[in-house]
């Protein structure tokens, strides 16, 4: 059964809906909203590893919770949908936005195009996975990420990798 998912413009203006595995295989331009999770003093960052079994960036690290934006759908709604999905934590204030960047990149040998809302959000925990969406997590510092962003072989997924000048302190 089709997954539809919103199409955008290169400009970023939403113009219709096309089944997900279309989007991918086509590279046509869809969006993503995602959120960086702070601890509550601000000192650290979840990062965490995708399941081997994800459609794109199988096995790659993270450090959003996130998704691709259904038809309609407002990045912020759909950035706190994807907090509660993947992490199993209910925004109790609004999220903060932190940058918006358009990706066109690729993946898999194929053309891949999106326009990328990263948002924050403080929490402590508690955090529960989404099975089919994160294999592990863990807390790090922003030093401690960028001091693995440095080395080109860990596996990190290329479009937050855009977002990091606008996530890290």
């Amino acid at each position: 059964m089709p997954e539809m998912i919103a199409i955008y413009d290169a400009a970023g203006n939403e113009i219709g809906s096309q089944d997900r595995a279309v989007v991918y295989a086509t590279g046509l331009w869809h969006a993503a909203a995602g959120v960086l999770v702070r601890s509550l003093d601000g000192s650290r960052i979840y990062v965490h590893r995708r399941t081997d079994t994800k459609a794109v960036f199988a096995g790659m690290h993270d450090c959003l919770a996130g998704g691709v934006l259904d038809p309609g759908e407002d990045p912020a709604d759909a950035a706190a949908r994807e907090l509660s999905e993947e992490l199993g934590i209910t925004a109790e204030v609004p999220l903060q936005p932190l940058a918006t960047v358009s990706w066109d990149g690729e993946w898999a040998g194929k053309p891949m195009r999106c326009h990328l809302f990263a948002y924050e959000y403080r929490s402590d925990g508690p955090l529960r996975h989404q099975a089919t969406e994160i294999a592990d997590g863990w807390w790090w510092t922003d030093a401690e990420l960028r001091a693995h962003l440095t080395d080109p072989a860990w596996p990190f997924v290329p479009d937050t990798r855009v977002l990091v000048p606008h996530l890290l302190r």
